[in-house]
């Protein structure tokens, strides 16, 4: 079945009718039993292609049920134009049948009392009806609901501008997480005025890019000393191997890098590394594409769970599921890539440190 088909599916189209949440969960749980068994069938380039379509259009529906919850409780239409915005791994278009909420609101113009009511209600209520829809809330707290992710466009610019100038550990991480920002519903128009902004703030400013790859550099060690591969000792998840953080995060991190030193403003890691390939500047991108697809591989086949329809996972590779030869051979074969670009990284970073007065 070619993308066009998936789009057309009745279970897909059916999302945009939901009338209300418990319905439009009810579509999800009808959705995803659809890609699990597309799982593995298909490359997993297209699946996830699949998956973050249905991701979106859950969004986009929640969104206008959002907006009519909102008229019923005495709010009315909304005071203005705003856009609806996602990060993490929705941002990238890598988001995993269990992945968590990681949003914002851009709203338009200045703030007055009447927005500021509006939105905050409008914000708690949308982040509200994704849970009920099985979308759990972000632990860090990067949603809609939250004042730090919910702002119009002015402040947005000056909150931005403030972190860029900060470069701090926290306001550098709160700028990472932001470069991952792609538009889901509402006005394109501001979503574009925000990554104009936002972008403008990385042009040849060399202390920012130094900063962002401050926080690159450090990752989990996923490899010992004889170069094999490092699996948890103890807990829950002993034997298992972390594919989240031990191997998708870190290829995702140096390929943002580079992104943000290059002035590209695609978020998918992917189209990123098109956008490098088109540079002529580096090598080894077509081994951290093949890396970064093992890593998609084995971050969508972890074990899970499932309650009331939804999907929970721990991010762990099962132990068993290690003792496969070839996937034991890719996940060493990209975690030793993962540290020499690492290491080249350490090693651009005590230069550029050193050159600074």
């Amino acid at each position: 079945m070619e993308t066009a088909d998936w789009n057309e599916d009745e279970r897909y189209l059916s999302i945009v009718t939901a009338g209300s949440p418990q319905e439009l969960k009810a579509r999800r749980t009808a959705c995803q039993k659809v890609l699990l068994e597309q799982l593995n069938v298909i490359p997993v380039e297209e699946w996830m292609c699949r998956v973050n379509a249905m991701h979106d259009q859950i969004a986009r529906t929640a969104v206008h049920i959002c907006e009519a919850q909102m008229k019923e409780a005495g709010y009315g239409l909304p005071p203005c134009a705003y856009s609806f915005i996602v990060f993490g791994s929705a941002g990238r278009q890598e988001a995993t049948l269990w992945s968590d909420q990681d949003n914002g609101l851009i709203v338009e113009g200045e703030l007055d009392g009447l927005k500021k009511s509006y939105f905050e209600a409008f914000g708690a209520m949308l982040s509200d009806v994704l849970e009920t829809t099985g979308y759990e809330k972000c632990d860090g707290k990067v949603m809609c609901s939250e004042p730090l992710w919910r702002k119009t466009l002015p402040e947005w610019e000056h909150q931005l501008a403030g972190w860029m100038e900060q470069l701090e550990w926290e306001p550098v991480r709160y700028l990472i997480i932001a470069s991952d920002m792609r538009h889901v519903a509402g006005s394109v128009e501001l979503s574009a005025k925000w990554k104009e902004a936002f972008h403008a703030g990385f042009a040849d400013n060399h202390k920012l890019t130094m900063a962002v790859l401050r926080n690159t550099v450090r990752h989990k060690a996923t490899l010992n000393l004889l170069g094999q591969v490092l699996t948890e000792r103890f807990g829950d998840y002993a034997g298992g191997f972390d594919v989240k953080y031990g191997l998708y995060i870190p290829l995702v991190n140096i390929v943002r890098h580079l992104s943000l030193l290059h002035g590209i403003e695609d978020s998918s890691t992917l189209k990123r590394l098109e956008h490098l390939a088109e540079l002529d500047k580096y090598q080894h991108l077509e081994e951290i594409r093949r890396a970064f697809l093992t890593a998609l591989k084995m971050r969508v086949n972890t074990p899970y769970t499932v309650e009331d329809g939804l999907l929970a996972s721990s991010d762990y590779y099962a132990e068993n599921d290690l003792k496969n030869k070839q996937l034991r051979s890719e996940l060493r074969e990209s975690l030793l890539l993962v540290r020499r670009l690492h290491k080249a990284l350490q090693r651009q970073l005590r230069s550029a440190e050193r050159r600074q007065p």
